[in-house]
């Protein structure tokens, strides 16, 4: 008998077909699989910001915050959430409120926070942008009304330590971080600023009074001394008398007015008794 010729190493099993279709079969297998991952290429990757963070999801279960940069995510198992970390510049609408001193007053103020914890702000909350807002206009019309007009006027940056103390206090367990409150404008009814006006007219009238006696009363005390020092110099009198001529003569009047003193009148009467 005849031995069997040996196969080459490289040679197919006997039970794979080796002819050109099996070949096709696989080529066309490998474009097909090829071309899906392509496809499918962009839902495995994401790139997240500097400023952004990406919260997973992995069928359902927290993964945590990932970024910034490029990571892959399991197709149909992982799901991703963005979360800007920027600060946020946000306007609180205008809100009516009584002080303690019952004044109506409108009050609009701007609201500066941002996110330091994304997974919070995700899982804990789920508008974290209109629950700061909401959470804004609820305090502020809470301390308004704790607070007196002249208050609110006056020390305006204690109430805003006050405002932004009392918000981030409220927006700590969802990862918000409030850094400043501002109150940027108060409107006060027409008549209360009509009766501010006229209490700011009468305080200006009282100053200026105070300020008219104060000059007369120093002007009284100049006079009386000039007085002490005209009765032990009697030359100062007429000294006095020379500069009232000059300075009649300087402002060009018609009429100069020459006093006689009272010891010249005197000497004549006494001469007439004679």
């Amino acid at each position: 008998m005849t031995a069997p010729s040996a196969l080459p190493p490289d040679a197919p099993p006997a039970d794979v077909p080796s002819g050109l279709g099996s070949r096709l079969a696989r080529g066309f297998l490998l474009g097909l699989s090829g071309f899906f991952l392509i496809f499918l290429f962009p839902f495995f990757i994401r790139v997240v910001a500097e400023y952004e963070r990406g919260v997973i999801f992995r069928l359902g279960r927290l993964q945590g915050a990932k970024g910034p940069g490029m990571f892959i995510l399991l197709p149909m198992a992982d799901r991703m959430v963005k979360v800007d970390l920027r600060t946020v510049t946000h306007d609180v609408p205008g809100q009516e409120a009584i002080t303690r001193d019952n004044v109506t007053v409108k009050v609009n103020a701007v609201i500066y926070f941002r996110i330091v914890d994304a997974n919070m702000a995700v899982v804990r909350v789920t508008d974290w942008l209109r629950a700061t807002s909401q959470i804004a206009q609820t305090t502020l019309r809470s301390v308004l009304g704790q607070s007196e007009l002249d208050e609110l006027l006056g020390e305006r940056e204690r109430i805003n330590e006050r405002l932004q103390s009392i918000i981030d206090e409220q927006t700590e367990p969802w990862g918000v971080k409030v850094s400043v409150v501002e109150v940027k404008d108060v409107e006060l009814p027409a008549t209360m600023q009509r009766a501010m006006a006229r209490q700011a007219e009468a305080e200006r009238e009282r100053r200026a009074k105070v300020i008219a006696a104060d000059g007369e009363f120093q002007a009284s005390e100049r006079l009386r001394d000039a007085a002490a020092v005209m009765a032990t110099e009697p030359i100062t009198l007429q000294l006095r008398y020379l500069q009232t001529l000059a300075e009649i003569a300087t402002e060009k009047n018609s009429t100069i007015v020459f006093p006689i003193p009272i010891d010249l009148i005197e000497m004549f009467l006494g001469r007439g008794n004679g």
